[in-house]
């Protein structure tokens, strides 16, 4: 059965895709991209650069077609999944530079500045960090400075997430208690 804005019914329009036919392309960006288009815009508000995570999302599914289950979904639902973890991902990553950025402005202030009070908001950040375990310095060193998502940095120093969140609290609490 062809869908009513194409010639393809999804079992041909799927076939296409997989053979990497860019008809097959064509038709989904047609069919999909402004419902796409419509769940990313509300993750990432900036109508620019949620056009850019559209584009995104369909080299992902080019790319990824052969991960597909019809089993799991439809090919709409698969490609929104797409669309929103990109959406999502990249608002996170936004929201990490820009704590980031702040941390990286409070950082060396205190050196900078000799006649700045050494109050939370002006203090060496970095150097309290260094006196850490190294254990604790390496994840805060991952997460806070460098933007790793928990996760990532449990994957990059190959240990458990929990003992990842378990550190990180502690640095944090000990942290916490040189700037009181």
């Amino acid at each position: 059965m062809a869908h009513k804005y194409g010639p393809y019914s999804e079992d041909a329009l799927i076939a296409l895709l997989r053979a990497r036919d860019q008809r097959g392309m064509a038709e989904v960006y047609d069919r999909f991209s402004a419902a796409l288009f419509g769940a990313i815009v509300r993750i990432v508000p900036a109508e620019e650069v949620a056009e850019e995570i559209l584009q995104e999302t369909f080299l992902k599914v080019w790319n990824r077609m052969g991960s597909y289950d019809a089993s799991k979904g439809t090919l709409f639902t698969w490609m929104l999944n797409i669309a929103r973890n990109s959406a999502i991902d990249h608002a996170r990553l936004k929201k990490a530079n820009q704590k980031n950025r702040s941390l990286d402005n409070l950082v060396g202030l205190g050196d900078d500045h000799p006649s700045v009070s050494q109050s939370p908001d002006t203090m060496d950040v970095r150097a309290f960090a260094d006196k850490l375990p190294a254990g604790h310095k390496v994840l805060i060193d991952l997460v806070y400075f460098n933007g790793y998502t928990q996760a990532e940095a449990a994957e990059h120093l190959q240990i458990p997430l929990g003992t990842v969140k378990t550190r990180l609290r502690t640095a944090l609490k000990t942290l916490r208690l040189i700037f009181e």
